[in-house]
């Protein structure tokens, strides 16, 4: 058999290794899950996520998914798997 993914729509903010970056990921998803930020050179993010620990580098999109959990996504899967939709597509 074959599947087809059921269209959703995710909300995603992609990481620039800035500060004001991750304050907004953890403002927007309302999120009570750590979130480490190491600035020393590398700029990457550690977020624990349902499946454990996993980094996002700079460039990785932080994706709230269908049941509020967050995680990484790299930017070529990213882009092969969403696209933006209007705004009047999600009110």
């Amino acid at each position: 058999m074959k599947f087809r993914k059921k269209p959703v729509v995710i909300d995603a903010i992609q990481y620039d290794g800035d500060w004001k970056t991750v304050e907004t990921i953890i403002k927007k998803f309302e999120t009570n899950r750590p979130i480490t930020w190491h600035p020393d050179g590398k700029n990457y993010m550690e977020i624990e996520t349902l499946e454990g620990v996993m980094r996002a580098n700079v460039g990785d999109w932080i994706i709230r998914g269908v049941r509020g959990e967050i995680y990484p996504c790299k930017p070529d899967i990213f882009a092969d798997t969403y696209e933006a939709v209007d705004k009047e597509e999600v009110d």
